[in-house]
């Protein structure tokens, strides 16, 4: 019997040579006769780790990694394709510490089957939720939404439940269900794992809220830099089609959701969904007023489900074992759990999923291993290019969407992008001004125009001139972006920029404001 050997296929393990080590196992099994079966998996998100190479033993699977083409001669010495040890080796790949801690429910099968296998995913749990979907009429399966307590994954956090009630009770012969696979925020991948990784799970979260709210049309707007992924989502829909999952006779159901991709153009912007909807149309990527809103007017003007990936892909297991499974995962009014992405100076960058509840300091220490440099970790970004600078004070606060907002800061995506103490808060703060000028899609004054004297008003701050002037100014300012854009993206520039001025004063030239 051949001895089962995973590369993953995920563009992250490829960018550091995935598919040149998948060959030189093949070639050295060849050459030692030595009868392998390999396997391309997804990723399982420790991406210090990748190129991860896994061997199928009888205890489960073994762990090798970071793996070169240079290596593999010695692992296949050390007799690593029957669990020999190397210096490469760790053990069973569920007992690594930075697994074995997880709550994978959205990432269940990421890195474990094989993207594009129906029968993989079918497993593996696959389809029970929409299964389970096909028995209920739209009410019901909104209402299983909507008592999970599932939020949007993106900056909003909107209640998922709500904005699909609202697309079901809306009028209009013609609805759509669209995907926002835009992920262009830093240090987020949770998507492109994903949709690379599982594929199917996504294409049936989105079968089951077109059966919701009775659209029988979906769309993936994803972004034009993963080439990967489309390709995949491609495959994967393709696939879904023939085994009748997808199609005008969903599952023998008697009703019709047929799904596409679209490729965006590479605009920040559209990552903002009136913006999306109108690249999706084949317009220029602009902010939409709103009302209406997309769930009454959206794509074409009917009423539009939009929601990000992870989204989507946690609404197949709500389905398939209920709302308060997922409910009692979390703390407050944040049900369920998040896929942290670990980014930046992190000794152990990669995908975190956690129930909400846990702290930065865990997430930093526990999981990343602290930084990579050696050096005291300073400041911490959550939530993208435009969320707040979390100082080290505040590590120790639940990540906990109101929580986090009462503080001034957002969760968002769940992307962490960490800083050592060499970190100079003043020019990132200034970079995330300018981010929000060069991404402005321009139609509001407060974006357009502020965030372009938001950057001068910053450098003569950091150039000492007329201080007390300026940071004045800079305050009016960001409070006119806050309060006076359109979107999110002028209203949240200000978000990194107060924080950095109120937790790190002295990188701006400001004396520290002490309690007495």
């Amino acid at each position: 019997m051949s001895i089962r050997i995973f590369v993953p296929v995920d563009s992250g393990a490829l960018s550091v040579g995935a598919n040149d080590v998948a060959q030189a196992i093949v070639a050295e099994a060849v050459a030692r006769g030595i009868d392998i079966e390999l396997v391309r998996n997804g990723s399982r998100g420790l991406y210090w780790l990748e190129p991860l190479v896994e061997v199928d033993a009888h205890a489960g699977r073994l762990a090798y990694g970071p793996v070169t083409v240079e290596d593999v001669p010695a692992l296949f010495d050390a007799g690593f394709v029957d669990g020999g040890m190397h210096r490469l080796g760790h053990g069973l790949t569920e007992h690594i510490p930075f697994l074995a801690g997880q709550e994978r429910l959205t990432f269940q099968r990421v890195g474990i089957t094989r993207p594009l296998s129906l029968d993989d995913y079918l497993a593996h749990g696959g389809f029970a939720g929409l299964t389970t979907a096909i028995a209920l009429d739209g009410a019901a399966i909104v209402k299983q939404v909507t008592d999970s307590g599932l939020r949007g994954r993106g900056g909003a956090a909107f209640p998922t439940g709500i904005k699909w009630n609202t697309v079901l009770n809306a009028a209009g012969s013609q609805k759509y269900v669209v995907c926002n696979a835009d992920e262009g925020d830093s240090g987020t991948f949770s998507d492109r794992m994903l949709m690379e990784g599982d594929p199917f799970c996504l294409i049936e979260g989105m079968a089951i809220a077109g059966l919701a709210v009775g659209a029988t049309q979906g769309y993936i707007y994803l972004r034009s830099e993963y080439p990967h992924a489309f390709k995949t989502l491609k495959a994967a829909i393709e696939l879904a089609r023939a085994a009748r999952w997808l199609g005008a006779d969903v599952a023998g159901s008697g009703r019709a959701f047929e799904l596409e991709v679209r490729l965006g153009a590479g605009a920040y912007i559209c990552g903002e969904e009136t913006a999306m909807l109108e690249s999706l149309e084949g317009k220029r990527g602009i902010v939409r007023f709103k009302p209406p809103l997309p769930a009454i007017q959206g794509l074409f003007g009917k009423p539009t489900v939009i929601n990000n990936v992870m989204s989507f892909a946690a609404v197949p297991l709500i389905l398939a074992k209920g709302a308060a499974f997922y409910r009692d995962y979390g703390m407050g009014r944040s049900h369920g759990t998040l896929p942290f992405q670990l980014a930046g100076n992190l000794r152990h960058p990669g995908l975190v999923e956690k129930a909400f509840g846990i702290t930065l300091r865990e997430l930093l220490l526990d999981y990343g291993g602290g930084s990579a440099s050696g050096r005291p970790i300073r400041a911490v970004q959550v939530g993208g290019p435009l969320g707040a600078f979390v100082p080290e004070s505040q590590f120790d606060v639940p990540l906990d969407y109101e929580t986090y907002a009462a503080m001034g800061a957002m969760i968002g995506h769940g992307g962490i992008v960490a800083f050592d103490d060499t970190a100079d808060m003043a020019k990132l703060a200034r970079y995330a001004m300018e981010f929000c000028a060069t991404e402005s899609c321009g139609k509001c004054t407060p974006c357009r125009i502020g965030s372009t004297r938001g950057v001068e008003v910053i450098d003569r701050i950091i150039a000492g001139e007329a201080r007390e002037a300026n940071l004045d100014l800079l305050d009016s300012l960001c409070d006119t972006l806050l309060h006076g854009s359109l979107c999110a993206l002028g209203g949240m520039a200000p978000y990194p920029v107060k924080s950095a001025l109120k937790h790190f004063p002295e990188d701006f030239g400001v004396e520290p404001v002490t309690a007495e």
